[in-house]
């Protein structure tokens, strides 16, 4: 109900600025009326339905009701009928009618043995499963790559404040210089240098100002929200550690977990039906059939009859069509086997990397905290020695040069180790989870 509300009141509302956390960025992506990929696999779900209830009706019986009125007329030699009286000047017409005839009658059919039906029937439930699960995968992919484009966005964000800051500081040491040329112990090349340090510090303003606006915008369309709506990302750039797990229990948990993996294996479990239902074929079928009504050449005169019987079908020789059939399946169901081994290879590769890359954000998130600590202190250093007259312009530059970049190292090792927890709870198939 509540993410109901949320979609109804952003429509009308769409110059307002839209507060979105990551969560509720998840949460609108995979709702049905989200992201295009969910819908998509939601219909592929409904037809995997439907093709179960059509397996499930050559095992049920077929009814069906029929009324016919005929007035016919008839040439009986042209059926072969020739009659002969042995009266002279007397004879049988070979045309006759008109006349009429009428039957009212209810039909029905009902399969006895039938394996391969069974078989098939079988296979389609699996089927939907399968479905079900990639309607959790799908689910899944798109929290990932939702959670991606909301990291890139406030990634995008924190570049702006990053770049406005180095304006406001290039502004600064501008300032710094000319007090410093206007006292006497600045040269006109130090203000030369604090100008074109600005500039380059404006030009890139403006360049992460347009990534940022692309951000909200690949943000927006991952969502499924309109494109002019305006947001105000709620969540920033943050380091929260995570308890410690092993390769092994994160390879458990994704074997485990991974709704791909499941439906993999689901499929392969239809292949594998598919391909007995097609050995079955080599066996009887046995069905049952009936029909009750009246017939006559009107309702005054009609009279009941009625036809019950068993047919037993055996196949014999079909011109080589079932084997081929058979040698088909046999093949699609190995091949299902080789994608589940290659999808369980791929599983455990997604995990290692997703632990290393995560491990080695860690690291680097401790290594900028550390950098924009010195750079900090340096420049702080830096610009009290210029402005004692100890030291040159350069000194300040080098130091503002080496502040932008720990900056920058800061906000990238922030930026990769959330997409590293991203990338590990996909590996074990725990996007959503992890988000709430």
């Amino acid at each position: 109900m509540r993410l109901a509300w949320l979609l109804l009141s952003i429509a009308p509302l769409a110059a307002a600025p839209v507060e979105l956390s990551l969560k509720h960025a998840v949460q609108l992506a995979v709702s049905p009326e989200g992201n295009t990929r969910v819908r998509l696999s939601a219909e592929a779900l409904k037809q995997a339905e439907s093709r179960a209830v059509l397996a499930r009706g050559a095992l049920l019986p077929d009814l069906s009701a029929a009324f016919t009125d005929q007035n016919l007329t008839r040439n009986l030699a042209a059926m072969g009928i020739q009659i002969t009286v042995p009266i002279p000047g007397f004879h049988i017409p070979t045309f006759v009618g008109p006349f009429t005839t009428m039957d009212a009658r209810v039909s029905a059919s009902q399969s006895v043995f039938d394996f391969s039906s069974i078989r098939r029937f079988q296979a389609s439930k699996v089927g939907m499963s399968a479905a079900k699960a990639d309607v959790t995968g799908s689910a899944e992919q798109v929290a990932a790559q939702v959670a991606r484009t909301y990291l890139a966005a406030v990634r995008a964000d924190a570049d702006v404040e990053a770049a406005k800051a180095n304006v406001t500081l290039s502004e600064a040491v501008l300032k710094q210089a000319e007090n410093q040329k206007a006292a006497g112990a600045g040269t006109g090349i130090e203000i030369t240098r604090a100008r074109v340090q600005l500039a380059n510090d404006r030009q890139r303003l403006l360049v992460v100002e347009n990534a940022r606006r692309a951000a909200g915008l690949q943000l927006l369309r991952g969502v499924g929200l309109r494109l002019d709506t305006e947001l105000v990302l709620t969540d920033n750039l943050q380091y929260i550690p995570l308890d410690p797990l092993t390769l092994e229990q994160a390879k458990a948990l994704a074997l485990q977990g991974r709704p791909d993996l499941e439906a993999q294996q689901q499929r392969e479990s239809t292949a594998r039906l598919s391909a007995s239902a097609t050995k079955l074929e080599r066996l009887p079928t046995v069905a049952a059939f009936g029909d009750y009504g009246s017939s006559g050449t009107g309702f005054d005169n009609s009279l009941p009859t009625r036809t019950i019987g068993i047919s037993v079908r055996v196949p014999l020789f079909d011109g080589g069509r079932r084997d081929a059939r058979r040698a088909e399946s046999a093949s699609q169901y190995r091949s299902e086997k080789v994608r589940t081994n290659d999808l369980k290879e791929q599983i455990e590769l997604d995990v290692r990397l997703a632990l290393d890359a995560l491990r080695s954000a860690e690291e680097q998130v401790k290594v900028s905290r550390e950098g924009l600590e010195l750079a900090e202190n340096e420049l702080a250093q830096a610009r009290r020695r210029y402005e004692a007259g100890v030291a040159i312009g350069v000194e300040v530059t080098d130091a503002q040069t080496r502040l932008e970049r720990a900056r920058d190292n800061q906000t990238t090792a922030l930026y990769n180790y959330n997409v590293g927890r991203i990338d590990l709870a996909q590996a074990m198939g725990a996007v959503r989870k992890s988000v709430e």
